[in-house]
């Protein structure tokens, strides 16, 4: 396992997040990590201004670009993926409802070389998660186990790291919040382990701008069905070779 990670690529996804967006690009900027930082943030066509709260000099390492129409979530952080410069990659909502302080801890099992994937699961410590939230992760997640042989405590995670060697075997598609079930389910095809780090959450209510909805869950269900038994799939069965447990 390759262990000389040099640069964190941080793939941030948003969408009319003009109240946090640069609090949380700031915080990610502060992090004390031992790696150096290329910070990609992928606007997916906000309309509220997000953009206008998004200035840096020159030699910060952030890069902004920007789609013409809101496409998803899933469609950002594929587009993340394909600018991403770093040796480890990190998917970073938007929101402040995660840590960007926990890097370190995130990306410690992969650069000691425990593994090649990390999670951070907020079902691993004292989060105080609202119930509907709570049973439809605990749900999702356990077909998600039942599908692919995985022991994970929350598949729907915003935090999810990886190394670039992963991030080049990945053929995502999805456009929506449907790109979490994806990513999980297509590395778990690979035959990869994924740990799991307990992370702070601060969930926030729909009026503070959470965008997830109740019909996401089935398009999480039918992407989990859908990469464990159709043909588009089944052909690109294979391990990653350069994992070695």
């Amino acid at each position: 396992m390759r262990k000389d990670f040099k640069k964190l690529s941080v793939i941030i996804p948003v969408y009319n997040e003009r109240e946090t967006i640069a609090e949380v690009v700031e915080t990610v900027l502060a992090v004390d990590i031992p790696l150096d930082l290329d910070v990609v943030v992928v606007d997916d066509g906000s309309t509220d201004g997000t953009l206008e709260e998004l200035e840096f000099p020159s030699e910060v390492p952030v890069r902004i670009v920007r789609t013409e129409i809101n496409a998803g979530k899933g469609n950002a952080v594929r587009r993340g993926l394909t600018l991403a410069k770093g040796d480890l990659i990190l998917i970073q909502d938007a929101d402040l409802e995660l840590d960007p302080r926990e890097y370190v801890a995130l990306v410690d099992p992969i650069i000691s070389g425990r593994t090649h994937v990390v999670y951070g699961s907020r079902f691993l410590g004292n989060n105080d998660v609202p119930a509907i939230r709570r049973i439809g992760n605990q749900i999702l997640t356990g077909l998600a186990n039942l599908l692919y042989g995985t022991r994970l405590t929350d598949m729907e995670t915003a935090y999810k790291a990886f190394t670039i060697d992963v991030a080049e075997l990945l053929f995502l598609r999805s456009d929506r919040f449907d790109i979490e079930p994806e990513i999980t389910a297509q590395i778990a095809r690979l035959g990869l382990e994924i740990v799991e780090v307990p992370i702070t959450y601060r969930p926030r209510t729909k009026l503070e701008g959470k965008k997830i909805r109740w019909f996401d869950a089935i398009a999480a269900v039918w992407t989990l069905l859908k990469c464990r038994f159709s043909r588009d799939y089944s052909g690109r069965r294979r391990r990653a070779e350069f994992y070695r447990p």
